[in-house]
């Protein structure tokens, strides 16, 4: 029986066979048995990771006190639930981010800034709950999340591809004009669109085909 401890471009986490290609977590938010309560908050460092790095295996997963092990499909569904590139196991990734981050924001340096601003795009700070933003559809960059017909979606040059556990579905063309409800958090969206080197360095193949 799969683990609940796949994460979708929402946030929310489920289970599902599939693994996908990021590793991350934000803090141990799983009691007993391995259920995941979404309304636990332990730390505002939501990071992603590399799934092998140095050896290191945990066994077994979702051990009682220890932190959540989550997986996603690919870096730009971390990104648009609100994870940043770690900076240990991901270190060239973190310090890209940080380049970007202190160019476009001055003044905010280092991971506890990067993720108390994260923190406040990606949730309402009095409801907790998952916090989504406007935009227009044409000034989406690439590897931004959104919702369309009541699913997410990824915006990859004139096309929406609908985000599934196993992989990007089915294509529709992105609308020319008109607003589009974002998922991806404002900051990282901004980053996205800079045209210094992608920060998303991994899709899902089908994402690409």
């Amino acid at each position: 029986m799969p683990l609940q401890n796949r994460v979708t471009p929402l946030g929310e986490v489920i289970a599902t066979p599939e693994r996908g290609l990021v590793y991350a977590n934000r803090g141990c938010i799983h009691a007993a048995r391995g259920r995941v309560s979404e309304r636990r908050y332990p730390t505002k460092r939501w990071i992603a990771c590399q799934l092998e790095f140095r050896g290191r295996h945990r066994r077994p997963l979702m051990a009682p006190g220890k932190f959540t092990e989550l997986f996603f499909l690919d870096e730009a569904t971390a990104l648009a639930a609100g994870h940043r590139p770690c900076g240990e196991c991901r270190y060239a990734d973190y310090t890209h981010l940080t380049a970007l981050w202190a160019a476009l924001y001055p003044g905010q340096i280092g991971a506890d800034a990067i993720d108390e601003q994260l923190d406040g795009e990606r949730r309402d700070p009095r409801t907790k709950q998952r916090r989504f933003h406007q935009a227009p559809y044409d000034e989406l960059p690439n590897g931004t999340f959104v919702l369309f017909d009541h699913e997410p979606h990824l915006v990859r040059e004139a096309q929406l591809l609908r985000w599934s556990p196993a992989g990007y579905a089915d294509r529709v063309k992105r609308p020319a004009r008109g607003s589009a409800t974002v998922i991806t958090p404002p900051s990282l969206v901004a980053l996205l669109r800079t045209d210094r080197t992608p920060l998303v360095p991994l899709l899902h193949p089908s994402a690409i085909v």
